[in-house]
Order: structure tokens, then C-alpha cells, then sequence
């Protein structure tokens, strides 16, 4: 298939193609007129790209998947060099996850004492002359 074909195909640009190709995660194969020529195992790498890159990944992450499809794995994180990356990921996500709950709990922290200040002003104070 084509360029054209296969950006239609995998929902994507043929830009994106082009970039990825420049990168080195899709093969630039051409016919013998010069153009671009694909076949279902590209449409298969650009898949688990779209999918990695679904969950967060950057795309030079993807590339142990691809080269795990490239040389003939049924499945692109069925290699060590994709699980490994799936551990680091994993690592990534749960430090960003402390992080988060750190800022949740110093706004629950901020937000009482704005409530109990808000309270307490809210409260007219009788001053006892006399």
C-alpha cells in the first residue's frame, strides 16, 4: 500500500509517516516508480505506536516494541528491552502519582485553614464594655 493509504489506515498523518520514517521506526521501503510502499506489518508497528503513545509514552519509548515486532515477536512487549521499558514507565507513573497526592493533601491542608479563617471571621465578636 501507499502512503496515503496507510496514514488513512492507521488514523494518522502521512507528515507522521514521514516523521517516523526520518526516525527510523518505520521502514522506507520504495517501489520501483519511487514511491513509498507499506504493508500490514507497518500498519501493525504504527498500531503499538498509537497505543504506546496513548498511554503517555514518548515516541523514542516506543522503539523497543517496534524493533520487538520488526524481528518476528508475536506481540511488540514480548522482549526484554519492552518490558524493561514498561518497568521504567511504571516507576515514572508511580513517582508522579506521589507526587500528586503530596499537592492534594497540601491543598486539603490549605483549604481547612481557609475554611476554619473564613469561619472565624464570619463569627462577630462581642466585646463586654463596662
Amino acid at each position: 500500500m501507499r502512503i496515503g493509504e496507510l496514514a488513512e489506515r492507521a488514523g494518522t498523518s502521512t507528515r507522521t509517516l514521514r516523521y517516523y520514517e526520518s526516525r527510523g521506526l518505520l521502514p522506507a521501503r520504495r517501489a520501483d516508480n519511487g514511491y513509498r510502499t507499506y504493508d500490514e506489518d507497518d500498519l501493525r508497528l504504527l498500531s503499538q505506536i498509537r497505543v504506546l503513545q496513548d498511554f503517555g509514552f514518548e515516541l523514542e519509548e516506543t522503539r523497543p516494541f517496534v524493533d520487538c515486532l520488526r524481528a518476528g515477536h508475536p506481540a511488540g512487549d514480548s522482549c526484554p528491552a519492552s518490558l524493561a521499558v514498561y518497568r521504567r514507565k511504571l516507576a515514572e507513573l508511580d513517582g508522579l502519582i506521589g507526587q500528586l497526592a503530596d499537592v492534594r493533601d497540601q491543598l486539603g491542608r490549605q483549604l481547612a485553614d481557609a475554611e476554619r479563617a473564613a469561619g472565624e471571621a464570619a463569627v462577630p465578636k462581642c466585646e463586654m464594655t463596662g
